[in-house]
């Protein structure tokens, strides 16, 4: 039996891999996690980065920015060719130079390199980790698996943090950063190879998700795409064709700059307050916790609630957070600070992603999610050098902890303008059916086969134009139940825009009943009784309209089907 023979979605069924993809997403974790303490503190008296050279500091992360978003987006992509498993090892055997490069480094500029290698890492290894988890689980479970990965990942951040910190101040900052690197990375490679499964066909597997009444429910997926979207064409979808993905991202971009801040200017602001590595450790550690733990919860409410209220309100939320760091003193007042911006940041960040799954169809999905990484990973890049702009500017840190509060509410009230509920059972597409009042059922028929005239797939356009019409005087049955599945098919694999008409006419404009209408004009069956396959391959041929290898078995399946039912 091949894996594609015996493929189940969901948590429980695919637990062991689950699990396998969670220990990998927490050492992914601990590897970014490794850089967040030590280096940006000791910058000055380890690396030689002059006091109060901002823009030197910020540099590193920068360079880390711009890398982990290009690698996401082409991750997403070799994904689909590669398959996933290929892409998170790639992801690892880069990483192996990383602690090499922090102890042996002469000068800042090889930190700068390796967090360079780090970005590569981060960015094909965490891409990896998610879209796997979705590949394997339900639509209805994307907001927990998100939360579950998020949480893995952010907890070995913060475990990475507190170890790096204790390991500097027993062993020195490089040996320290070795050991911990070295041992992290080599698990991580092994157990990828020993242990992980290629989820591609998991995703190539995927089912709509289906509501109590067994109706089938269809996220608003975008209008438009291609059968086979090249690289240009999702790219520009999700980056500004699409208002609800280009709202999703710019609330990415920003709220890394939140990232981006604690990653380097809370260990310099803290260091300069006095606060010891194993201190910064733990208060930058409250933040991660927070977050990490946080998103357990709030990515399953989602599933509940929905995602844009959470993401909204998680905007505004970690903002505060961030501003709240500078009206106190005391590590009981920054450790609160940082638990309110992870809380902020465990509504939004799971989340956000889990939209963009939301209205990604599943052969495209990877590419969608790794272009939303490119934008949202870019904010570390974008975020570094606005923070030492506005510290430059303001000759002080706490210019740089006002750029990003600020940033963070205009960005929540763009996505509160711009977005909208994504989750396909509380906001599903509905394709209204001629002849009955708007959100009504077609009663009588199969249930879920034909309700709400939804086709069972998202549709992508083809080229040119293709609207499939089916005129009957009742409930799809029979010869209108075969020509409705040859539409709902043509919607499937050709973008076609599918209508059923219920006329009350005495005819179907003179054409009898039922019948089926390609670009306007009827299909004459050339056998004079029923439209069959070849006919419908000949007038998309006539019509310039290549039909893709699918389409003939799915028109050939819609045969069977009525002749089995005895139609």
């Amino acid at each position: 039996m091949s894996v594609a023979d015996d493929i189940q979605h969901g948590i429980r069924a695919n637990l062991g891999q689950f699990a396998h993809q969670l220990f990998q997403v927490l050492l992914v974790g601990m590897t970014i996690g490794m850089m967040r303490t030590v280096v940006p503190a000791l910058a000055e008296s380890e690396f030689g980065v002059p006091r109060g050279s901002f823009a030197l500091l910020v540099a590193f992360v920068v360079g880390f920015g711009f890398v982990k978003g290009a690698l996401n987006f082409v991750a997403g992509r070799l994904a689909e060719s590669w398959g996933r498993r290929r892409v998170l090892l790639l992801g690892w055997v880069t990483a192996i130079p990383i602690p090499l490069l922090i102890y042996f480094a002469p000068s800042w500029d090889w930190i700068v390199v390796a967090t360079l290698l780090l970005g590569v890492n981060q960015g094909f290894t965490w891409s990896m980790t998610q879209t796997a988890k979705l590949d394997l689980t339900r639509p209805d479970q994307r907001g927990l698996t998100i939360g579950f990965n998020e949480f893995a990942g952010y907890i070995g951040v913060a475990i990475a943090g507190i170890a790096t910190g204790y390991l500097a101040a027993e062993l020195g900052p490089r040996t320290g950063l070795l050991i911990f690197g070295l041992a992290v990375i080599g698990l991580a490679t092994l157990t990828t190879a020993l242990f992980i499964k290629d989820t591609l066909p998991w995703a190539r597997k995927e089912k709509p998700m289906a509501a109590a009444t067994g109706e089938a429910l269809h996220p608003r997926y975008p209008a438009g795409v291609s059968a086979k979207p090249s690289t240009g064409e999702i790219f520009t979808l999700v980056t500004w064709r699409d208002r609800r993905f280009f709202a999703i991202c710019q609330a990415g971009l920003v709220e890394k700059f939140v990232d981006a801040l604690i990653w380097v200017f809370y260990p310099v602001y803290l260091y300069g307050k006095g606060v010891s590595l194993p201190g910064i450790g733990w208060i930058v550690g409250v933040y991660g916790f927070t977050w990490g733990a946080s998103q357990l919860v709030t990515g399953r409410l989602s599933d509940t609630w929905g995602r844009q209220k959470l993401n909204v309100a998680g905007m505004w939320v970690c903002g505060g957070g961030v501003a709240l760091m500078l009206l106190g003193e005391g590590a009981a007042w920054w450790s609160f600070s940082a638990a309110v911006s992870g809380l902020g940041m465990a509504m939004l960040y799971p989340n956000l992603s889990a939209a963009i799954a939301d209205i990604s169809a599943p052969h495209w999905r990877a590419s969608a999610i790794g272009t939303y990484r490119f934008w949202r990973d870019l904010g570390y890049g974008i975020g570094a050098l606005g923070l030492g702009l506005a510290a430059a500017s303001t000759h002080s840190i706490e210019g740089a902890f006002l750029f990003v509060a600020a940033s963070m509410a205009l960005s929540g009230l763009g996505l509160a303008i711009l977005g909208e509920e994504t989750h396909p059972r509380l906001n599903p597409a509905i394709h209204h059916v001629v002849g009955l009042p708007r959100g009504d059922y077609l009663r009588g028929a199969p249930q879920g086969d034909y309700l709400r005239g939804v086709p069972p797939e998202p549709t992508f356009s083809a080229q040119p134009r293709l609207e499939v019409r089916v005129i009957s005087q009742t409930v799809p049955g029979g010869r209108c139940g075969l020509y409705t599945g040859y539409g709902q098919a043509l919607a499937r694999h050709m973008g076609a825009r599918f209508q059923l008409d219920i006329s009350a006419e005495r005819d179907a404009h003179g054409h009898g009943f039922p019948s089926i209408w390609i670009n306007g004009s009827p299909l004459q069956p050339s056998d004079g009784l029923i439209v069959m396959p070849n006919d419908i391959m000949a007038v998309l041929g006539a019509n310039g309209i290549g039909a893709d290898d699918d389409l003939g078995p799915a028109l050939d399946a819609e045969i069977a089907k009525m002749l089995h039912e005895g139609g």
